[in-house]
């Protein structure tokens, strides 16, 4: 005997599995189960009982035994040779006459009613009845087998397995009910809603015990009250229960994305159903012409005369009456089987769905993000709608990118409290007082607590929201942006507008410029720094600057290979310029004509290799830098002269191998950088820029210095570090202002003891020359300190003892 709970393991699934049963799935299970005991069953009763009972059939008539000589034989018995004779019925007898049962003689013994019994179950009984249990228990499991192959089947089992543990953990996780508690807590409608019916009056018919409901609470009522009266019980959430949720909202975006590659689970689910189909119109086709092949007597022809002495019997067939019962039973199931199967059938192929919308959800917790889903992801939610809604609702929320950055804000504003964004402030080099912020997931509200903050840069920060709470800042004048996408409040922007002085924005597109800046009237400064592609570098295009009427400095460091026409609108009050160019050549500069306020302007890195003629039409330029630009010739410098307010010139970092006479001309210069050209002779017209504070000459290929240095009488910084000068001019320390002589790095082999002259002097280097031995005069130099002279710590040990210690005390 084999138990009927043996074959449950056909039918068993993992008790998770049942979120994706609809009810036709459950129903034909029921019916699939009762289909198997019956097959077991009949199976039972086949293995347990006679299945064919025979008797001979006498071929000619058979003469009727004498009355004296009739007795019962059973089947098994042979007739008694030696028979009493009985008496007559005339005849009177004092005992009563006993009535025997009468038969015919077969003459066949027990083995041969088995034999006869066997061979005509084998050859006369039909097959459908002898194999009927057999038939219903196979096709049972092969249903069973249909149903269920899908959770088995490696391709699918491993995608719904997976599907039902995140769709486990998204309905149990605080986060889902934080999240739709919030939504029922903010959406005006819902509030709306509950006013009107709280203040709509009971009406007077209704019965007391709904009079008393709707006085105290709806049913629907209660959650929400819940929710908006205790809001600490529902928004409790810890640490580890933020880190879980936001580990669901990964699992489910790399689930999204890998299933909805594929239809595989619904191809399996619609080909077991018509295999189903199929297999139910085959059973009913076969059944109903052969179930009537099922009966009682069966008429039997073998050949077998010459071992038993007959060949024609008539059997009875024991089970047929209960087969045929059961038969029609089992057809009856079938069929209710067929018609779900049916209604599946109908059921996958009217409704579309390879294609899910969360319209319902949407307007249910109003949540308007959450995306439409399609092919498995699609089918799987179809059928857990079936299972129960709830389940869809709840694992929409995690679907949501307006959930999980709530989700990511409340993280974030755990982990970055109020003191601890304090103890990171720092004053930055404009003398305010900073915050940066790295890599973070998104801001945190807490910093809108800092009321006493002034600048806020942010770096590679995504999903950036800047709320209408940045009001709260009432200090904030600098705001840096740095690789992040941003949005920004309606309320946030006409703050900005009235309070942000500079603001600083680092792009990978020009499409990620921010819109809002355009509008920021009373900005000072704007910094905008990335990198173009060659084919939008030639046609960039900023939008209009014209509502900037504030803005002093403009900062571009990108690869423009024209000056934007946009700078034009703010050219009547734009005083600094900075253009740094990454390399690119940059060729149109008419622009700059047009920018005649303009007091400083840069143009770094932009491939010039010659002085632009637009500069010397900007008659207010006081501080031009045009560093690493490849200039080789400077003749154009005698423009400059027409520029009298230029105090600084910087022509550092480029191919320069001459000064021309005309620099004497530039009578205004204070400043003047030929650091790091290829200069080797030093025109003593250069020294006729009398004025000049500050010459860097360093990195070239000078060996003479003039004795005209000595005219410089204002000059304070003096460097020729890294040249070839073998001697210094006793003129230059003429030079009795200067307080930085930077001398390092030449083939010096005598330092005059004239230096004593530089009395105002506070850094000396001498470091890589020649020296034996430093004069004594040093000492004369009070303002000197260790820390200030750069030599070799034994050349300084060469100075007197008295020396050594006036510069080593502070």
């Amino acid at each position: 005997m084999i138990p009927v709970t043996e074959f449950r393991q056909f039918s068993e699934q993992q008790p998770a599995f049942r979120v994706l049963k609809p009810w036709w799935d459950v129903f034909t299970e029921y019916l699939s189960v009762i289909m198997l005991m019956i097959g077991v069953f009949g199976c039972t009763l086949q293995v347990m009982q006679d299945k064919i009972i025979c008797l001979p059939q006498r071929s000619s008539p058979v003469p009727p035994l004498p009355p004296t000589n009739q007795t019962g034989i059973l089947p098994n018995q042979t007739e008694p040779t030696n028979e009493p004779a009985l008496p007559s019925p005339t005849s009177v007898s004092p005992v009563p006459p006993v009535q025997e049962m009468r038969g015919l003689k077969t003459n066949l013994d027990w083995q041969q009613y088995s034999f006869i019994n066997q061979m005509c179950y084998e050859k006369a009984l039909h097959w459908y009845a002898k194999y009927f249990p057999y038939l219903v228990l196979i096709h049972t499991l092969i249903f069973m087998v249909c149903s269920n192959f899908w959770f088995k089947f490696p391709g699918s089992s491993s995608k719904i397995e997976l599907f039902i543990s995140i769709l486990g953990k998204c309905f149990d996780s605080p986060w889902t009910t934080r999240a739709l508690s919030e939504v029922s807590g903010e959406n005006p409608e819902d509030r709306e809603t509950k006013k009107h019916f709280s203040s709509r009056p009971v009406p007077s018919s209704a019965c007391p015990g709904e009079g008393n409901l709707v006085k105290t609470q709806s049913l629907r009522s209660i959650p929400e009250k819940i929710v908006v009266d205790k809001p600490a019980a529902a928004s409790v959430l810890d640490k580890k229960e933020g880190e879980q949720a936001k580990a669901l909202f990964e699992k489910v975006k790399k689930f999204r994305i890998h299933v909805e590659e594929g239809d595989i689970l619904y191809v399996m689910y619609v080909r077991q159903t018509i295999l189903k189909v199929l297999k139910f119109v085959l059973i009913i086709a076969y059944n109903s012409v052969l179930v009537s092949k099922v009966q009682i007597t069966v008429t039997c022809n073998v050949d077998i005369q010459n071992m038993t002495g007959y060949k024609h019997f008539s059997c009875n067939h024991t089970m047929a009456h209960l087969f045929s019962k059961l038969s029609y039973c089992y057809l009856c199931f079938v069929v209710v089987y067929g018609l779900t199967c049916l209604y599946t059938s109908y059921w996958l192929f009217y409704r579309s769905l390879k294609e899910y919308s969360f319209e319902y959800v949407r307007q249910e917790t109003g949540i308007s993000d959450i995306p439409d889903v399609k092919n498995d992801f699609a089918f799987m939610l179809h059928m857990i709608d079936q299972y129960d809604p709830l389940y869809s609702k709840r694992f929409a929320v995690f679907l949501s990118e307006v959930s999980e950055n709530k989700l990511k804000q409340l993280n974030l504003n755990h982990a970055w409290t109020a003191e601890k964004l304090r103890q990171r402030l720092q004053t930055n080099s404009s003398n305010r007082l900073e915050l940066q912020l790295f890599m973070l997931s998104g801001l945190p509200d807490t910093i809108f607590e800092l009321s006493e903050l002034q600048s806020l840069k942010l770096e590679i920060i995504n999903n950036v929201t800047i709320p209408a709470a940045i009001a709260q800042l009432e200090d904030l004048q600098e705001l840096s942006l740095s690789q992040c996408s941003m949005k920004i409040h309606t309320a946030a922007v006409s703050y900005l507008k009235e309070n942000l002085k500079v603001l600083r924005v680092k792009f990978d597109d020009a499409r990620e410029l921010p819109h809002w800046l355009y509008v920021l009237r009373n900005l000072e400064e704007l910094h905008l720094t990335g990198s173009l592609s060659p084919d939008v570098s030639k046609n960039i295009t900023l939008e209009s600057l014209r509502e900037l009427k504030c803005l002093k400095t403009l900062s571009l460091k990108s690869n423009f290979t024209k000056i934007p026409q946009a700078i034009v609108d703010v050219s009547s009050h734009l005083q600094r310029l900075y253009i740094y160019n990454d390399g690119t050549k940059l060729v149109m500069l008419n622009n700059l004509k047009k920018m005649v306020n303009l007091t400083e302007l840069e143009l770094l890195h932009c491939d010039l290799e010659r002085i632009p003629h637009a500069i010397f039409s900007l008659v207010n330029l006081q501080e031009l830098d045009l560093k690493e630009n490849n200039l080789r010739s400077i003749e154009e410098i005698i423009s400059f002269q027409h520029l009298r307010k230029l105090t600084s010139l910087k022509l550092w970092h480029n191919s320069i191998s001459q000064i021309p006479e005309h620099i004497k001309k530039l009578g205004s210069l204070e400043r003047l950088y030929f650091c790091y050209n290829k200069i080797e002779i030093l025109p003593s017209h250069l020294f006729l820029c009398n004025k000049l504070r500050y010459l860097d000459l360093s990195n070239n290929d000078i060996r003479f210095i003039p004795p005209e240095v000595g005219v410089l009488q204002s000059l304070q910084y003096f460097s020729v570090t890294c040249n070839k000068i073998e001697n210094l001019p006793d003129e230059l320390f003429f030079c009795k202002k200067l307080k930085t002589l930077k001398l390092g790095k030449n083939t010096l082999s005598l330092l005059s003891p004239k230096i004593s002259y530089l009395v105002l002097l506070t850094h000396l280097e001498l470091k890589g020359n020649h020296f034996e031995a430093l004069p004594p005069e040093l000492g004369v130099c009070r303002s000197l300190k260790r820390s200030g002279l750069v030599v070799e710590d034994a050349l300084f040990e060469t100075l007197p003892s008295d020396v050594r210690e006036q510069m080593k005390a502070e």
